[in-house]
């Protein structure tokens, strides 16, 4: 009998093979997903975020996608209490959540019930940070907050302004997480890839994303209201997109940049989550299904 308090999280780099893991898990231990991706929760941005595909999504109840216009921002403040409420219905209907997804902040916010703070916008000093490069603004987060500039994606100026802003606004860095745990019990399930051959197969996906037409969908947004200025906002593949699409960079340009920019964020990924003493790592399906069916009988 399944105990009402159960939690899976399936956490890792991008790339890794969580969605696919997780469906498969999910399907075995009668279990729904809750996609814990901060660009995930937007309406039409498919490709560039690796978000699963409709038929998968039949196999298996999906949370949490396509909960947001990508015209506005939405913030952790906002996805935390989703995700809670959506583990609760899970629960409630005798049934095992699956929290997966590569965004360390979604996660640890939703888990160890990190408190978010209310900030409130500062209009002044976000239109004199707007002004900056993603570079000068990554450079001023680690000085102010190095903790913070270790997992967070450097090519997302929406981030970097709301990270500084919260710590200028403060006069703290950007809170750590909680010693609160929302899911004490909660399974942590990490997906462990050889650096190597994690590079292969981020550059293998995103050559698959750009022939099923991750160009096209940057300029349907677009044709949609979404400006360049807030398509770049959302980092790494919308971020390089847009500037070949602007003529900034050539096509070769821009391939480059991206399985750079990706394989920096992978390891930045990785070492973010090798701070937690708490995850169990795994190579394989059945490492993964062994597991599980321990902590599910506990």
């Amino acid at each position: 009998m399944l105990k009402s308090n159960k939690l899976i999280v399936i956490l890792g780099p991008t790339s890794s093979g969580k969605s696919s893991l997780a469906i498969k898990l999910a399907r075995k231990f009668k279990g729904e997903i809750i996609s814990a991706d901060s660009r995930q929760v937007y309406k039409g941005m498919d490709l560039g975020t690796g978000k699963v595909t409709k038929k998968e999504q039949q196999l298996i109840p999906h949370h949490l996608l396509n909960v947001a216009s990508p015209k506005k921002q939405f913030t952790v403040a906002e996805f935390k209490p989703l995700a809670q409420k959506a583990i609760q219905k899970i629960q409630a209907k005798k049934k095992l959540p699956f929290l997966v997804g590569g965004t360390p902040f979604y996660i640890y916010a939703t888990i160890d019930d990190l408190q978010i703070p209310g900030v409130a916008p500062n209009f002044k000093l976000r239109n004199q940070l707007r002004n900056k490069t993603t570079t000068q603004l990554f450079a001023m987060l680690k000085k102010l907050d190095p903790r913070r500039a270790k997992n967070i994606d450097p090519h997302n100026p929406r981030r970097l302004i709301r990270a500084i802003e919260i710590i200028k606004s403060t006069g703290k860095p950007v809170p750590a997480l909680s010693s609160r745990r929302a899911h004490p019990e909660a399974l942590i399930l990490g997906i462990k890839k050889d650096l190597a051959k994690l590079y292969k197969l981020i550059d293998a996906r995103l050559e698959l994303r750009l022939k099923a037409g991750l160009i096209g969908e940057v300029k349907k947004l677009r044709k949609l209201g979404v400006s360049w200025k807030r398509l770049q906002e959302f980092g790494l593949e919308y971020h390089f997109v847009s500037l070949y699409l602007q003529n900034k960079l050539t096509y070769d340009e821009m391939m480059l940049q991206l399985k750079n920019g990706i394989h920096k964020f992978a390891k930045r990924q990785m070492t973010w989550f090798k701070t937690d003493s708490r995850i169990k790592w795994i190579k394989n399906q059945k490492q993964a299904e062994r597991l599980i069916k321990k902590y599910s009988q506990s």
